[in-house]
């Protein structure tokens, strides 16, 4: 279970080492399919300032990236102290090897158009909360924008937790919120610097399942299923999911 495991052990640095170095062809896909639904529902609300909140953030900035050119303020929430503290380091000018997802997400007009120096304005509006996302009290409906990649799969190897947490995601946003969500389909447990942490075996059926009773337009597309583009074993594919939080 998720409060069974030593999420104050994961290591950052070798997180990012083995992910987050360059841009991999998994997240290139799934970083123009969020870039797309976030800059095709911005397009038709010009203009408006939107609170973000990154649930479970980790060692991954992309996500917060894909939210910075609508939002006003971004929560990054994590559980563990050693993600706080990465996190926490990144405000005042976070790594160069970040540089090549804001560019990715450029290739859309919403982004490449954007006014502002990312770097200055991620350090403006940007916050790391540290909490888990079981135990957000009072926080129903305050964000207006929402990202959650790799999470709800990922804290335990429990199906229950795996609903809960995408219960709890939709829990914090305001109805018809926009959100990106990703998913490790299939997962068997992932290695971080030399310790394994848990997994829920969930298939796309499920993923979708599970959210769409909260969600609508919700669209889901798999990602990564060739052998060249995985980031680690024990895994089938990665399911991106985007819609809005239902009314």
């Amino acid at each position: 279970m998720n409060a069974d495991v030593p999420w104050d052990e994961f290591n950052p640095v070798d997180y990012i080492s083995h992910n987050y170095r360059s841009v991999l062809p998994a997240d290139a896909e799934i970083i123009a399919i969020v870039r797309d639904h976030f800059s095709d529902h911005f397009r038709r609300f010009p203009g408006r300032q939107v609170r973000g909140i990154d649930v479970g953030a980790g060692a991954n900035l992309y996500p917060a990236l894909a939210m910075l050119p609508w939002c006003e303020e971004i929560t990054l929430l994590d559980r563990s102290s050693q993600n706080v503290d990465y996190l926490l380091g990144q405000l005042d000018s976070y790594d160069a090897n970040w540089d090549a997802f804001w560019l990715s997400l450029c290739q859309k007009d919403g982004y490449a158009a954007y006014p502002h120096n990312p770097r200055e304005r991620f350090k403006q509006i940007v916050r790391v909360e540290q909490g888990d996302l079981f135990h957000l009290a009072g926080q129903e409906g305050r964000w207006t924008l929402g990202t959650m990649f790799f999470v709800a799969e990922s804290i335990s190897s429990s199906e229950t937790e795996f609903e809960q947490a995408i219960k709890c995601f939709f829990h914090y946003l305001e109805p018809g919120a926009p959100f990106a969500a990703a998913f490790m389909e299939e997962s068997e447990g992932y290695e971080v610097g030399g310790r394994n942490f848990p997994a829920c075996n969930v298939r796309r059926e499920q993923i979708h399942s599970a959210l769409e009773s909260y969600t609508r337009g919700l669209k889901t597309s798999s990602v990564g299923e060739q052998d060249q583009d995985k980031v680690r074993d024990g895994y089938t594919s990665m399911i991106v999911a985007c819609g809005y939080r239902c009314t």
